[in-house]
């Protein structure tokens, strides 16, 4: 298992927590972006830039994901492609895109961008906030410790 982060718009303070896990737990981070990335020296984590254009990094995420990765997005249509391909999706603020949830959250970012695109302003979602960060270090903790207890089954 890897972990993969849509790094364009994921927010430095997620990009931190993920760093400390790619050490503390020896799993490959990838941050894939349009633009170059610094990340710091280590043997678990890289980044991948890719070239400038609409979902050039989602596509590049999805086509080296292997079933069973972890990819870091907030980008609705990339969690429905990642759940195709087998791979699970988390978003910044610590809630897994699922099955169950992915057709309706499609669904609601078709209809807002339909009200945006007629002119409706619908606001952004609320400012990123302790609490959010908070929520995804717990929700990466508790799937890494899913992960090595289905490992370490016989």
């Amino acid at each position: 298992m890897q972990i993969w982060v849509d790094a364009d718009a994921c927010p430095a303070v997620i990009k931190d927590i993920l760093y400390r896990v790619a050490e503390r737990t020896e799993i490959q981070v990838t941050l894939v972006a349009n633009q170059l990335m610094r990340v710091p020296g280590s043997r678990f984590i890289r980044s991948v830039q890719v070239p400038s254009g609409a979902d050039v990094a989602d596509q590049e995420i999805v086509r080296l994901l292997e079933p069973g990765d972890l990819v870091v997005t907030g980008d609705i249509p990339l969690a429905s492609d990642v759940l195709k391909k087998g791979g699970l999706a988390l978003n910044p603020r610590g809630e897994f895109y699922t099955a169950d949830n992915i057709a309706q959250m499609l669904t609601m970012r078709a209809f807002m961008e339909e009200l945006r695109s007629g002119g409706v302003d619908t606001g952004g979602p609320p400012p990123f906030n302790q609490a959010d960060r908070q929520n995804f270090a717990n929700q990466l903790d508790r799937h890494l410790a899913r992960v090595r207890a289905s490992r370490q089954r016989p």
